[in-house]
């Protein structure tokens, strides 16, 4: 049997048969695609079904988009929580458990969007249950990230937790792809009366079926946790008490990498639109088309990230968008082409933290409390920063700074270069188990 076929980086968890690792990738990657689409489809289908949940300001037509994307990132802020609880879930009840609880979470936040009236029907009950379900989902995604990034790396085998890594946002961007591909679709066959009407339901209903396929193959998954790292059971807050300077790194590590990726990855369609009078369907076709080649430069960061280490690729990245992020910015105009340009142009820089930010978060803290010292930390960030960059972006629009956003996403990516600085190299180091 190949090395391809078995799991963990130097044996398998005590007493268990090590399975196929192209079935544990599966397992993480086709799930965590589902859970993505989910959430993304909101962010991609915003600009049809603001202006019905959210009622327009007087005189002022972002209202509703400015109303929208701050339930988005209200989703945002649950993320810690998710990232927390069922981080915890997974190290004391196993990825496997945690990983399920997460799919169930997501597909049924996404039927409860699908479902939420319109505020003509129910006046305030619409936007409430939109801020339930965004909440529902945001708890489900900060454990999804806890607990596959965990689960990802705990299966690779020596030398490969780079390019196991990287598969995390190969199928976060699947699973973006599916929404911005089923958004695209939707416009296309759509007119915009009927996808502002009732169009953009369908992508959620979609959604929650996809759940049920993701939950299915999950099921088939081998957990990693060994019965020694089982019989111990780590408290709530056992990893901020026991390592915070671990806790502050990964806050670091992930502050310039959720701004750029949230900018580019899911904002700059928008942006586009509202400083550049971008076509909405076109937006929509530049996202999709950028993310394909943004998911084939995944595992070929990763595999380089095994060669020459995660700190040149960290490196590169946070200076790369510290000084390109403004210029490219403003060369965004309402030509599909410059669109296109400025989208991969930042992809290429991107890919140095994405492919290797799950290697890199699961190699500062032990197996013990892994998930959740991932999973807080993280998801407090990516709310922090992430998950408020199409709010933030829109706000400086309306505020008429539209300039200064760029410089924003700079500041930001300034600062986790110069956290990198500080990160000893760990690909060569045996991940703590």
């Amino acid at each position: 049997m190949s090395s391809a076929e078995h799991i963990a980086e130097d044996r398998a968890p005590d007493g268990v048969r090590p399975p196929s690792r192209l079935r544990q990738l599966a397992a993480a990657s086709i799930g965590n695609a589902v859970e993505w689409y989910d959430w993304y489809a909101y962010s991609f289908l915003a600009v049809y079904f603001a202006g019905q949940i959210f009622p327009e300001g007087a005189g002022n037509s972002l209202v509703p988009l400015l109303s929208t994307f701050a339930v988005f990132a209200v989703g945002f802020f649950m993320r810690p929580i998710g990232g927390l609880l069922l981080g915890v879930v997974a190290d004391r009840r196993g990825r496997r458990t945690a990983l399920t609880l997460t799919i169930l979470l997501m597909g049924g936040g996404s039927l409860l969007v699908a479902l939420t009236p319109t505020y003509a029907a129910t006046g305030v009950l619409a936007p409430l249950i939109l801020v339930v379900a965004r909440l529902v989902q945001g708890l489900s995604v900060g454990g999804e990230f806890a607990a596959s990034t965990t689960f990802l790396v705990e299966s690779a085998g020596p030398g490969r937790r780079g390019l196991f890594s990287s598969f995390q946002y190969v199928s976060t961007t699947v699973g973006q792809l599916l929404a911005s591909g089923t958004a695209a679709l939707l416009a296309a066959l759509l007119t915009e009366q009927q996808m502002g009407e009732w169009g953009w339901r369908v992508a959620f209903l979609v959604g929650a079926l996809l759940s049920l396929l993701g939950l299915w193959i999950r099921r088939g998954a081998q957990e990693t946790r060994s019965e020694q790292q089982a019989a111990d059971r780590p408290g709530l807050f056992e990893a901020l008490h026991r390592h915070p300077r671990q806790s502050l790194l990964i806050c670091g590590i992930t502050a310039g990498g959720t701004i750029a990726y949230y900018t580019w990855t899911t904002y700059l369609p928008t942006y586009a639109q509202v400083n550049a009078g971008f076509d909405k369907g076109d937006s929509l076709t530049v996202g999709t088309l950028s993310l394909v080649f943004f998911a084939l430069l995944q595992t070929l960061g990763g595999m380089l990230s095994d060669r020459i280490g995660r700190k040149p690729l960290l490196l590169g990245f946070s200076l790369g968008f510290a000084v390109l992020a403004v210029p490219l910015l403003h060369l965004v105009t309402d030509s599909f082409v410059s669109l296109l340009l400025v989208q991969c142009a930042g992809m290429v820089m991107l890919t140095g933290y994405t492919a290797v930010a799950a290697a890199v978060n699961a190699e500062v803290f032990p197996a013990r409390v892994r998930a959740a010292g991932i999973g807080f930390p993280y998801s407090l960030t990516v709310a922090l920063f992430g998950g408020t960059a199409p709010y933030v972006g829109t706000w400086f629009k309306q505020a008429g700074h539209a300039d200064l956003f760029p410089w924003y996403v700079a500041a930001l990516c300034l600062v986790s270069f110069l956290v990198y600085l500080t990160l000893p190299e760990t690909s060569r180091q045996k991940l703590e188990r």
